[in-house]
């Protein structure tokens, strides 16, 4: 067994072994190698924290001739610009390691080797701080979701732990969200641009009793496979003298309606475990739990 830096011969067999993953917590997502070796170089996406890292490093556990595991480590920077739960901090941003198999039975001892490089690295780093998660550049896939058992026992035997929230991903097909009409007279809706994607807003009259707003860019532009026709909820708002009175569920149908205009075919949402009212109110209207996913995982005991 060898632990080594990632090579661009690798890209293949990566992709393959990140995509198991991907596809086992979101149906029919993969990433391109493209996506992923983009990944590697940068997460425009997290337009916040990506532009504190300082170093980017990925290492891969070959196992007779086949890599077994493969790891992404980002060292943050530690200055008064870079937000304090991340200065001098070091996070495995994803690790991945395929199951023990019959043909294959020793995967996980590549798994552990690869982790344990993980904390020299960052001892080498001098990092103050030590993280884990599974943010792997698809929709819907971060922290370490309960699809990826071997995941999270291979972080727990490295050392790692978390207290941190666990979260809830649902998916809805676009075309079986219902479309109920207007439950207050005179409801309509106005389309802007939102904070988090294209904002519809339900307006009586000047008020605006409510909106969600739904991101249709979850392809990267499209570097992503079959992701193209997906989207997710990043907001979803209602004037709290006017809940209950079925405005949710009327938001939910028109953009449901929008988004087939432009072909969309699936929606995502995101709710914490502890968001029941939330989560029974998206079941009821169609939406599908996918996973939960535990995050927040770290070495250090506070």
């Amino acid at each position: 067994m060898l632990i080594r830096q990632f090579a661009r011969g690798d890209r293949e067999q990566v992709t393959s072994l990140v995509n198991a993953h991907v596809a086992a917590v979101v149906p029919g997502a993969s990433v391109s190698v493209q996506a992923l070796m983009s990944h590697l170089e940068r997460e425009p996406g997290e337009f916040i924290v990506d532009r504190w890292v300082r170093e980017r490093l990925t290492l891969v556990a070959e196992q007779r001739g086949r890599v077994v595991a493969a790891a992404h480590l980002l060292r943050y920077a530690d200055d008064a610009a870079t937000g304090e739960r991340y200065r001098n901090a070091g996070e495995i941003r994803w690790l991945a390691c395929w199951p023990d198999a019959p043909y294959w039975p020793d995967a996980a001892q590549a798994g552990d080797a690869l982790a344990l490089a993980c904390h020299a690295q960052f001892q080498r780093w001098g990092v103050t701080r030590r993280y884990a998660d599974g943010a792997m550049p698809a929709p819907g896939v971060y922290g370490i979701p309960e699809q990826w058992p071997h995941i999270r026992s291979l972080y727990e035997r490295a050392g790692f732990h978390s207290a941190g929230p666990i979260e809830v991903i649902l998916l809805a097909r676009v075309d079986r969200l219902p479309r109920p009409p207007a439950p207050v007279p005179g409801l309509t809706t106005r389309r802007t641009a939102g904070i988090n994607g294209t904002r519809l807003t339900g307006v009586s009259g000047t008020a605006a009793l409510g909106w969600i707003e739904v991101d249709t860019n979850l392809d990267a532009g499209p570097r992503m496979s079959r992701m193209g026709a997906w989207a997710d909820i990043g907001n979803l708002w209602v004037d709290p003298a006017h809940r209950r009175q079925g405005i949710g569920t009327w938001l939910v149908g028109q953009a449901a309606t929008w988004l087939e205009l432009g072909g969309t075919e699936r929606l995502l949402d995101y709710a914490g475990a502890d968001e029941e009212p939330y989560r029974a109110f998206l079941t009821a209207t169609g939406f599908t739990e996918l996973t939960r996913t535990t995050r927040d995982f770290t070495t250090d005991p506070t």
